[in-house]
């Protein structure tokens, strides 16, 4: 499917509303048609007094003459008025178009794997949401209306001319076949631009964010001036692109111009030596002249809609990209709901690798028991925290099976099993809103009574009452407003409230100090009591006590038993225990 009847779907709910307005517009043409006629018979019947209309040649002059000047102002009245209702209603179903596109690509990222955002810069996505998701309003205001309106305008307008004078026409309509050459010529080059602008304001918004975001950082290095001149450097390609863009535009305004004026000097040209020779009367010619302007004025209009179009096909594209990139992690077409009720999740034979040619986990089987506590240990890269992300389907694996009391994963819907998982992180992520949000963000319609009864077993409650407007103070972006601890609190909080038959905990403490860490992990002991608990941590002090530890290595399961079964054996875990690094020491 092209790219323009793709962008029309979105506008088939607005058809009564696109109908009324093509009405309008047929009407305002008809109006337009009619604007030079007044002053052509002005022309006529009071300067050259010519019987062209019989009853007002019988009027004193000047009464005509105001009879025609109002004549004209209500017909641009009348044009002006059906004009403004015309565009309203089109730039209104071009916006109602525009929000439908970017809220099904906005929700279409949310759907896809993670797979998808790994390999993607969050700015790209959001430059694509918030701007080039703008291509299909003007691939609807300015292609689609500008096409009927101006197509409508030049055939009214050419039917007239070929009725008033028919060569004047023809040599009027001789520069057509190089607008044609000038649209194909300037369209190709406007589209490969208009790419290239895209892309590279792309990488500014990417380079804003990442410095924007990591201020703190920027700052203690003393790196301001250098991120400027980074910033300076991609703003600098932007320019280029924009310039290079902007010299193709006027160059071609400039031809296009150019090939309409030599037409209106042939008109001239030939039209007064029909008015020499008596063949047409000066009126009549004035009348062609506004015609003309009519005739050229849409043409004009349709090879700068070509452009503008061949533009907006580069980022609407680019939104169809992301729509047509399929879901990896999809539903299977008979997936039922989870019920959260567990007795064992398992892998089998599992392998999974971010890219094919570096596997990360090389063949892992391993079954967790209902309410078990199972940790994974192991070196940086080992597989710990991918193990993790398959059991929530953030990731499927390339081979082998994930499966929930016996059943592979994807004969249950993602989001029953996310529903019945709570994720504890490293850092917790937080939204810029309110303390009571973010405990309630897994359960939205959690009762005020029990969102303070999981910031009180997660020991948050004391801290956030202090604050000076309670549960509903602001965290800041991402949390910024409240230390590590007190982020991680609300994130065991958030746990808590969501009750979740299954907790995944990732590196929960490493960023906290020894103190905090100590106060923490009682809380967290608390969170994994009666749940099905898998952790990946390095603090092995932490998680020495736990039913099972399985230890990793090179994608593959070394060891596993408990802390002191592992110890015993003075393997892998004893090693990673014995290291200050690892045992928090």
């Amino acid at each position: 499917m092209s790219i323009y009847r793709r962008t029309f779907v979105y506008f088939r709910p607005f058809l009564l509303q696109t109908t009324l307005a093509l009405a309008l517009a047929l009407l305002g043409i008809g109006i337009n048609l009619a604007k030079p006629w007044p002053l052509g018979a002005m022309i006529d019947s009071v300067v050259l007094e010519k019987k062209v209309v019989p009853w007002i040649a019988a009027m004193p002059k000047m009464e005509a003459v105001l009879i025609f000047c109002g004549v004209m102002i209500g017909l641009h009245l009348l044009a002006g008025v059906v004009g403004l209702a015309t565009n309203y209603i089109f730039v209104k179903v071009g916006l109602e178009g525009l929000l439908k596109l970017r809220t099904e690509l906005y929700a279409y990222l949310q759907v896809l794997p993670l797979k998808y955002h790994d390999a993607k810069r969050s700015s790209d996505s959001s430059f694509r949401v918030a701007y080039d998701s703008q291509a299909i309003q003007t691939i609807y205001n300015k292609g689609f209306t500008n096409i009927f309106s101006s197509g409508l305008m030049l055939v009214g307008t050419f039917v007239i001319m070929v009725r008033m004078d028919w060569q004047l026409t023809l040599i009027s309509l001789a520069i057509l076949p190089f607008i044609a050459w000038a649209i194909r010529h300037y369209g190709a080059k406007i589209r490969d631009q208009s790419t290239t602008i895209q892309e590279s304001d792309s990488d500014v918004l990417a380079l804003v964010q990442e410095g924007l975001s990591s201020i703190k950082m920027v700052h203690a290095f003393g790196r301001e001036d250098w991120e400027v001149g980074q910033f300076r450097n991609k703003a600098r390609r932007s320019l280029e692109a924009n310039m290079v863009m902007t010299k193709t535009n006027m160059m071609s305004a400039l031809v296009v111009g150019t090939l309409v004026a030599a037409g209106t000097a042939a008109m001239y040209f030939v039209g007064f030596r029909h008015v020499l020779d008596g063949s047409l009367r000066l009126g009549q010619l004035t009348v062609f002249a506004s015609y003309l302007v009519m005739l050229y004025q849409p043409i004009q209009d349709l090879t700068y809609t070509a452009w503008a179009l061949e533009g907006a096909t580069a980022g609407a594209k680019r939104c169809f990209e992301v729509l047509d990139r399929p879901d990896e992690v999809s539903d299977a077409p008979d997936a039922v709901a989870w019920d959260g009720q567990i007795r064992e999740i398992a892998y089998r034979e599992v392998k999974f690798g971010y890219a094919p040619e570096r596997p990360i986990l090389k063949g892992i089987n391993l079954t967790i028991g209902a309410g078990e506590t199972v940790a994974f240990v192991g070196g940086t890269g080992a597989g710990k925290s991918t193990l993790l992300s398959l059991v929530p389907r953030f990731y499927d694996p390339d081979a082998g099976e994930m499966l929930i009391n016996g059943k592979n994963l994807r004969e249950f819907t993602k989001r029953s099993i996310r529903s019945q998982i709570s994720l504890v992180l490293q850092d917790t992520l937080l939204f810029s809103t309110t303390i009571r949000e973010n405990i309630a963000y897994g359960r939205p319609d959690a009762t005020e009574e029990e969102i303070e009864e999981a910031a009180r077993r997660a020991q948050a409650h004391e801290f956030i009452s202090a604050l000076p407007e309670g549960y509903g103070s602001q965290v800041g972006e991402r949390g910024g407003h409240l230390s590590v601890g007190q982020r991680q609190r609300i994130g065991i909080a958030r746990a808590f409230l969501k009750n979740s038959p299954v907790l995944l905990l990732d590196e929960p403490t490493s960023a906290l100090d020894p103190s905090t860490e100590h106060a923490i992990m009682g809380t967290i002991y608390e969170l994994m009591r009666g749940r099905t608990t898998l952790i990946v941590t390095h603090r092995l002090s932490t998680i020495h006590g736990v039913d099972r530890i399985v230890v990793l290595k090179d994608g593959l399961i070394a060891e596993q038993g408990t802390g002191e079964e592992l110890l015993a054996k003075k393997g892998v875990y004893a090693q990673l225990y014995q290291s200050a690094d690892y045992a928090g020491t």
